[in-house]
């Protein structure tokens, strides 16, 4: 597949796009992109729309579990429960 140029531009939208979960396919058809290049230029961890779209993807998920811990600790059994089960993935993580 052709390489493609992203500009700084087009990482910034790609990193806020993905801090509102839009799907690569999407993201694609907003940049008039194939969607197979896109995921593979993601894919590659090494390559900087890869780093900004896990980036916008992480600061979005940051901001949810807090939300979420906030509401565990005024006792919410329900986020109770997904904080424990987030305590684990991360301790599976270390």
């Amino acid at each position: 597949m052709k390489k493609i140029d992203y500009t700084e531009e087009i990482l910034s939208q790609v990193e806020q796009y993905a801090s509102i979960y839009l799907k690569i396919s999407d993201i694609a058809v907003l940049f008039d992109i194939p969607a197979e290049q896109l995921r593979e230029d993601i894919a590659d961890r090494s390559t900087e729309v890869s780093k900004r779209y896990h980036k916008g993807k992480a600061a979005s998920k940051v901001k949810l579990l807090h939300q979420e811990m906030q509401l565990a600790y005024v006792g919410s059994p329900l986020a109770l429960e997904n904080a424990q089960k987030n305590l684990m993935d991360m301790e599976d993580d270390e």
